[in-house]
């Protein structure tokens, strides 16, 4: 085999080995940019998972915000539909209790309702010898009430009379007055107790439309506000 042969086949072993190795990074080429796009899409997918966690996360936050918003808001119309209704019958009951006034005006019925008062108040408390205290400005009036609500009394108790003492040391509140409206007031009526004090029946005109309103309250609201 001469020069020429050997350098021939030299050449076609270089040839085959540059082709070898021409496909073999082809191959690598080939395999690195599938394993790129493979982790690139990945890489995107994890991403883009991560932004929809966080965009779900942030929904559910505008949704609670809006959900407590909107609780807030409700409870605050509650609360107002509420105090309004308050406000309505509270103004009411202040209006009973100005009407009270005008009873004690008429001394003829003023004083039949004083003498129903006192036996409502003896049959309550059953007692031998009671104290009786009233506004000062109704004192006589009371007073010249007691023989007959004694009378009343035993008629419908069947017992003997009791003894009635009248306080005229310490009187309930006068009636009220526009000059000056939170002082302690009364509108009328009479307070009875047992001589040792245990025993009080508060018997007043203001009592009577508190006890009055009381029960007829649940009438009241479902009358005004059906709805």
């Amino acid at each position: 085999m001469n020069d020429a042969d050997v350098s021939k086949q030299i050449q076609q072993m270089v040839a085959f080995i540059r082709q070898e190795a021409e496909e073999k990074a082809n191959e690598i080429s080939v395999s690195a940019e599938e394993e790129f796009n493979i982790q690139k899409m990945q890489i995107v997918e994890t991403d883009k998972k991560k932004v929809r966690q966080e965009f779900e996360r942030k929904t559910k936050q505008v949704e609670v915000k809006k959900k407590i918003e909107y609780s807030m808001q409700l409870n605050a119309s509650r609360i107002k539909v509420l105090q309004a209704q308050d406000d309505l019958i509270t103004g009411m009951k202040d209006s009973a209790g100005k009407e009270l006034l005008n009873v004690s005006h008429n001394k003829k019925t003023y004083k039949k309702l004083i003498q129903s008062l006192i036996v409502q108040s003896l049959v309550r408390l059953r007692e031998p010898a009671v104290l009786l205290r009233c506004r000062e400005v109704d004192l006589s009036l009371v007073e010249s009430a007691i023989e007959d609500s004694k009378k009343e009394y035993v008629s419908k108790a069947k017992v003997q009379a009791p003894r009635i003492d009248v306080d005229k040391t310490v009187f309930l509140p006068p009636p009220p007055t526009n000059a000056d409206p939170h002082r302690p007031s009364c509108s009328g009526g009479v307070v009875l107790a047992s001589v040792d004090g245990k025993i009080v029946f508060e018997n007043t005109l203001d009592a009577r439309l508190d006890v009055t309103f009381r029960k007829k309250l649940p009438e009241i609201r479902k009358t005004l506000f059906k709805e």
